[in-house]
């Protein structure tokens, strides 16, 4: 948890950008992902013990409110990017949550209930794709979102890593262990080679997991710091290139050390940031008109 205070203080010294107080996501919002037994059950403190186990996150009323906001700062940046072309979420990514249940110290998928209130509350023609770069595939988001044809799922993580049972995307890559920069680079590319040809988003969710580098404890990947950086740019790029606008958040992070984790993080945002101001001249959500 340590990580998300030093980042956040980190990104405080970055000229260029606003930080805003992440906003509740409120129940209806929420109810767009998720059965409403299982929120009832969050809200009133009555998960089991297994339930909880299985998040991995004992209950409290604090955990409720802080599992409320990780949701709504995913959206709040999702409407600001509508606006701006490109906005983070300082923590999210909690991808492994389903419909019905918690997983893996997520409690509600953030990138799933900001999808379907953009749709349901600004916008029934956005195509949006969520764009999943945690080492973990997005197996939540997989599942929630397997009948829904107006989101995109594309997921690249590690084969032999969590979850050991994985759902289906749409568009899933799984990657062996030692997976080096090239061989990411080049399924990303061939990924978003397919999301341009099979798809064609107007809207973008990316999780920018700082878990595939090569010194992530639970990662299992080999990727330098180098090539964190040119996967962002590969994403960022890919947007701002088509201008539809991008909503990201951090997904997981699990370095030897803590400082490691959150470089990956801050890269992640300088790599948003630079890129941002070499287009500002350009219509960033003209996608939104097509």
């Amino acid at each position: 948890m340590e990580k998300y205070s030093r980042l956040r203080d980190a990104v405080q010294t970055l000229a260029g950008l606003e930080l805003v107080e992440a906003p509740s996501a409120t129940d209806t919002q929420i109810l767009y992902a998720h059965d409403p037994g299982y929120l009832v059950k969050v809200i009133q403190g009555t998960l089991s013990a297994q339930e909880q186990k299985e998040i991995g996150f004992p209950w409290s009323r604090q955990m409720v409110e802080r599992s409320r906001r990780s949701a709504g700062a995913t959206l709040a940046a999702a409407k600001i990017a509508l606006k701006d072309g490109i906005a983070a979420n300082l923590a999210g990514g909690t991808h492994h949550a389903y419909r019905d249940r918690g997983s893996g110290f997520c409690v509600f998928n953030d990138s799933v209930i900001a999808a379907r209130t953009l749709q349901k509350e600004l916008d029934p023609n956005l195509r949006i794709a969520i764009i999943d770069l945690d080492v973990h595939q997005g197996n939540g988001t997989a599942s929630i979102l397997k009948n829904d044809t107006s989101i995109f799922t594309l997921s690249i993580h590690g084969e032999n890593n969590f979850p050991f049972r994985k759902e289906v995307s749409d568009f899933d890559v799984g990657l062996a262990d030692g997976c080096n920069d090239q061989a990411y680079l080049q399924a990303l590319s061939e990924a978003l080679d397919f999301l341009s040809s099979d798809f064609k988003p107007n809207f973008i969710i990316y999780l920018a997991g700082a878990d595939p580098h090569e010194d992530d404890r639970l990662g299992r990947l080999k990727i330098s710091k180098e090539g964190m950086r040119l996967r962002d740019e590969t994403v960022f790029q890919y947007g701002l290139d088509r201008h539809i606008p991008i909503a990201f958040s951090m997904a997981g992070g699990y370095g030897k050390e803590i400082s490691s984790t959150v470089e990956i993080h801050l890269q992640t945002i300088q790599t948003a940031l630079r890129l941002l101001k070499n287009y500002r001249h350009a219509p960033i959500g003209s996608a939104l008109k097509k």
